[in-house]
């Protein structure tokens, strides 16, 4: 594959990579679409489901599609920080300290049930989210490009779970949720998998590597060309103000997730074929850009009141520019 990519190029090989995924994993297309769009961001994703529903067969069966190196920890009450991002060790040859890097040096990371660990070992995951590097024995190192966190979590009713602090769900770009496929889906699972089908070996499924590193590259570059006119400006934070304003929240959109919701519109809007962000494109992706960015009012809570359903009422009450 040649070094240099055109826009052109890099959004139809990244748009194939919708295909390749769609022959291991059945009924998650927005999901795929979430990854994608975070990769073009330079963002993370937060994927919620419960167990069972594609969550790691997605990320790994995506990382083969686009040619990169990806590596998953399975987050336990008992993993400390250093087994993330690597410690200094003893080299027995030399007789001296050498860093040995930990999963986070690579492409894409499967951080599987986040939630499962404890809020220390979670935090750790900061800077390497916020900065693409991790500092050790006060050392900073960068961490490859592309990087993307590809957080799973289960609901936060089940057991044995810590909830993620605010700064942490904050350096998402996006939550995507993976719901229990529908009946059709998941037939077409079973069939799959009575054909022989094994989610361990995506390669044997037809999955092929479709887009690279430099098709990633590009189509950042291309998204960074994206029109954002003053009206669909003023749409981001007119959304972003209504959720502040709601009597439902203690906590509202911030400026940091109101340019987030902009980032990923201009991605969407690019990889659907426009060099321009429309409202269509915001609305779009609110829901996946904001909810997990929302706090609800004790009172609230107690009442029922479902978060998702505060942050629609707030993209009603906003007139959308024509």
């Amino acid at each position: 594959m040649k070094t240099h990519v055109s826009g052109d190029e890099a959004r139809e090989r990244l748009g194939a990579v919708r295909t390749e995924v769609a022959k291991a994993v059945v009924g998650q297309d927005a999901a795929v679409s979430g990854l994608l769009v975070a990769m073009l961001c330079g963002g993370h994703v937060l994927m919620e489901g419960v167990p069972g529903v594609a969550k790691t067969l997605l990320v790994r069966t995506l990382a083969e599609a686009l040619a990169v190196d990806t590596r998953r920890v399975q987050f336990t009450p008992d993993l400390m920080p250093g087994d993330i991002t690597g410690s200094m060790v003893i080299d027995s040859r030399q007789g001296e300290l050498s860093f040995r890097e930990g999963p986070l040096f690579t492409h894409l990371l499967l951080a599987d049930e986040i939630n499962r660990t404890p809020p220390k070992t979670q935090s750790a995951l900061l800077e390497a989210m916020e900065e693409g590097q991790v500092s050790v024995d006060g050392v900073s190192r960068p961490l490859p490009r592309p990087f993307l966190v590809a957080a799973t979590q289960n609901p936060i009713e089940y057991e044995g779970t810590y909830p993620l602090p605010e700064a942490q769900l904050d350096r998402f770009l996006l939550k995507v949720v993976l719901p229990v496929p529908d009946r059709a889906a998941e037939l077409e699972i079973l069939r799959r998998h009575a054909s022989g089908f094994d989610p361990r070996d995506v390669a044997a499924a037809g999955v092929r590597p479709v887009a690279g590193a430099a098709d990633i590259a590009a189509g950042r570059e291309a998204v960074g060309q994206v029109q954002v006119g003053p009206e669909v400006a003023g749409y981001v934070v007119d959304i972003a103000r209504a959720t502040r304003e709601s009597p439902s929240l203690s906590l509202g959109v911030s400026p940091r997730g109101a340019t987030a919701l902009l980032k990923s519109a201009r991605a969407w809007a690019w990889l659907t074929g426009r060099d321009f962000v429309t409202p269509d494109d915001v609305k779009a992706l609110a829901h996946a850009t904001l909810v997990h960015r929302l706090g609800l009012r004790p009172e609230a809570e107690l009442e029922g009141v479902d978060v998702a359903q505060v942050l629609a009422s707030a993209l009603g009450s906003v007139p959308v520019p024509r």
